[in-house]
């Protein structure tokens, strides 16, 4: 089992930004990729960025390229969103997950941090 909580949502201003934290425990040598996941009210959870644990190879969806980075710190069992040029279409519940690599395949999730971005 994996357990995972986020932190660093917030209320923003349009074209500020946030970094969102992802703080994982349990069985963590299980975890080889993680991604972060978002949801609007109304629409489907879809996924956003992940990244691979091994190669540190990262993706992102169009809508956020240039815009959002995953990183992450092993010896901290933490991974990152940092959110640039925010719009107020990234408003949205922000999850992170343990995703299956080149998936977004997800076996545990954390409970998810609010962002709220005002034009």
């Amino acid at each position: 089992q994996v357990q995972l909580a986020e932190s660093g949502g917030g209320s923003v201003q349009a074209g500020e930004s946030l970094r969102l934290s992802c703080t994982f425990s349990g069985d963590t040598r299980s975890i080889a990729c993680m991604g972060w996941f978002r949801q609007a009210p109304g629409m489907m959870r879809m996924g956003v960025a992940r990244i691979s644990f091994g190669s540190g190879g990262e993706y992102y969806v169009d809508s956020v390229k240039g815009r959002f980075t995953i990183s992450r710190d092993n010896a901290d069992n933490k991974v990152y969103l940092q959110m640039t040029g925010l719009k107020p279409e990234d408003t949205a519940m922000y999850y992170c997950a343990a995703v299956r690599c080149r998936t977004w395949i997800s076996d545990y999730w954390g409970q998810g941090t609010q962002v709220t971005v005002a034009s």
